[in-house]
């Protein structure tokens, strides 16, 4: 709505990360500067190399930058908290535990009723529609199955924001799809605040209300991109010249970034 003021879900302020290595300083992040506000879908694209995981694992404090400070909900993130979850690429089941047994993981070390929950699991189980594998291992899972129950364990932990690192990058295209789409109705339902990192460009515009393309190491934000294509958004929305001149777009700077690392 035209006016409303927008609360600031996370604020990254002048952050710097520098690795040490064999030959010498490696800086991969330089200058980051982003505010974020609440339910957002932010998309981070940009060539390999230029820093996205890196930042995504500051904001989830499972890093520390070497300047600079990230904040969530104007608190400053100093290591890991139960108001940012995250979804990674290798899916980080618990193999030795059933699909409702590594939903309810997080729940339980929260000290909840048992009947809580169960009832928290049971719900977010059901919304990745696998309510018919509760009882099955992640071993008896397709990759597709298995990602459905590390979103599932992410949203039933009620984090502020989710952070994903290519969560469907490992999937074949038409499990992908699926993804995305059942994504995007849990997002539009559960109403996070989504940072979200890929290397697809389609699969970032499709999702983002925003698309973060970041510049060759050092990672820098060189254009922050809105997608003001409407909600919700289905496979024929690829095909619109909205969705494709902004395509277009990201594509041929990213595709500018990648020709530097070559230089």
């Amino acid at each position: 709505m035209a006016g409303e003021e927008r609360n600031i879900k996370l604020s990254i302020k002048d952050l710097k990360k520098v690795f040490n290595t064999r030959n010498g300083e490696l800086i991969a992040l330089n200058g980051i500067n982003l505010d974020i506000y609440d339910n957002e879908f932010i998309c981070v694209v940009g060539p390999s190399g230029c820093g996205k995981s890196t930042l995504l694992n500051i904001i989830a404090g499972l890093s520390k930058p070497s300047s600079g400070n990230v904040y969530c909900d104007g608190k400053e993130v100093h290591g890991t908290g139960t108001e940012r979850g995250v979804v990674f690429q290798q899916y980080a089941l618990f193999p030795w535990l059933t699909v409702q047994q590594n939903v309810e993981f997080g729940l339980r070390l929260q000290n909840k009723q048992k009947s809580e929950i169960k009832k928290i699991a049971d719900y977010y189980i059901d919304m990745v529609e696998l309510s018919h594998f509760r009882d099955h291992y992640p071993k008896e899972l397709s990759g597709g199955m298995k990602q459905r129950v590390a979103i599932a364990r992410a949203y039933a932990n009620n984090p502020e924001v989710l952070l994903m690192d290519e969560p469907f990058g490992a999937l074949d295209a038409q499990t992908r799809t699926q993804l995305q789409s059942e994504l995007l109705d849990t997002w539009q339902k559960e109403q996070k605040t989504c940072f979200f990192i890929t290397h697809d460009v389609e699969e970032a515009i499709i999702l983002a209300t925003k698309v973060i393309i970041m510049s060759a190491r050092p990672g820098r934000i060189k254009e922050i991109v809105d997608v003001n294509i409407p909600y919700p958004r289905t496979q024929e929305t690829r095909l619109t010249k909205e969705f494709l001149d902004i395509k277009n777009h990201v594509w041929s700077q990213v595709y500018k970034e990648y020709l530097e690392i070559r230089k």
